[in-house]
């Protein structure tokens, strides 16, 4: 099992519409891919008031790989979400067990 842990700074101003597209594009897009065992998406809190995180959990590398292709250690951000965005993380675990 692989866990990628994708972490967004936003531009604060377009807060309303980013909520709106993050659920309905960048979401869905991971739920269809194959392998996907489950999505987790955070919002801002007083210590990250501009950050937003999606964790997700796969099945194995290969599934991963299916979605992110060969640039795996890179962010994915689907067309039109680029706006919104500051800087972005990805980071990636295997279970330890």
């Amino acid at each position: 099992m692989i866990t990628r842990i994708f972490r967004v700074q936003i531009k604060p101003e377009l807060r309303a519409s980013f909520e709106k597209d993050f659920q309905e594009i960048s979401v869905p897009m991971i739920n269809s891919h194959s392998g996907l065992d489950w999505v987790n998406i955070g919002k801002p809190t007083k210590w990250t008031p501009d950050e937003y995180i999606m964790i997700s959990r796969w099945n194995s590398a290969e599934n991963l790989d299916q979605l992110v292709g060969k640039n795996w250690n890179q962010s994915l951000i689907p067309p039109g979400m680029e706006k919104y965005v500051v800087q972005c993380w990805v980071h990636h675990f295997e279970d330890f067990n």
